[in-house]
């Protein structure tokens, strides 16, 4: 598959050069994490070359639709996937599968195969890690821009209802992140008024 190494530059630059600098989450810093975990997942379950870029590829396009708006973002990822892929000569094929692993993204998550489980939980990863909080409190940051969240407690209690919804889909997430998360949730109950 020609076009990846350049496809990831005109992605990279198009992300540092168009996001809004109030995504304190939704920055470059996200996509470069969701891609190193995306490649411990390829070594992990030894995913084809050919699938391995799409995973990359999808990654790297996946949160790139917030350089249009955050309402939406995933079907604005798909529309500039779909450009950027025909630039480089991608075929329909990889343009369509790519379109699949971008949407499968989309909260709630629904994935339909093994590729869109791994991108799903690789996008999420942070939420069963040690680097919760930190993370989490940059999408807190940039939520209090965008939208009318703006206490603690009501962040807390956003959050809990979001991981006691959230479930991991591979069998490395579940045992590696679950019982990680699991303990953020009960650590941030006790942050709540009952």
């Amino acid at each position: 598959m020609k076009g990846y190494i350049k496809l990831r530059k005109k992605a990279l630059d198009l992300l540092k050069s168009k996001l809004s600098k109030d995504l304190y989450y939704h920055g470059v810093h996200h996509t470069l994490d969701v891609l190193d975990v995306i490649n411990k997942y390829i070594r992990l379950y030894k995913i084809d070359p050919y699938n391995a870029k799409l995973l990359r590829i999808a990654v790297l396009l996946h949160d790139s639709g917030f350089v249009v708006s955050s309402k939406n973002h995933e079907a604005n990822s798909v529309a500039i996937a779909k450009e950027m892929m025909t630039d480089l000569g991608f075929t329909k094929d990889e343009i369509e599968k790519v379109k699949d692993l971008i949407l499968a993204t989309r909260i709630p998550q629904r994935p339909k195969n093994e590729l869109e489980k791994i991108i799903c939980d690789a996008d999420l990863d942070y939420l069963g890690r040690k680097d919760f909080y930190r993370i989490s409190d940059l999408l807190f940051r940039e939520l209090k821009v965008h939208t009318d969240l703006n206490s603690k407690e009501d962040w807390n209690k956003a959050q809990i209802k979001f991981l006691e919804a959230h479930k991991y889909h591979t069998e490395f997430a579940k045992k590696n992140r679950g019982p990680h998360k699991e303990k953020r949730i009960k650590e941030l109950k006790q942050h709540v008024e009952p």
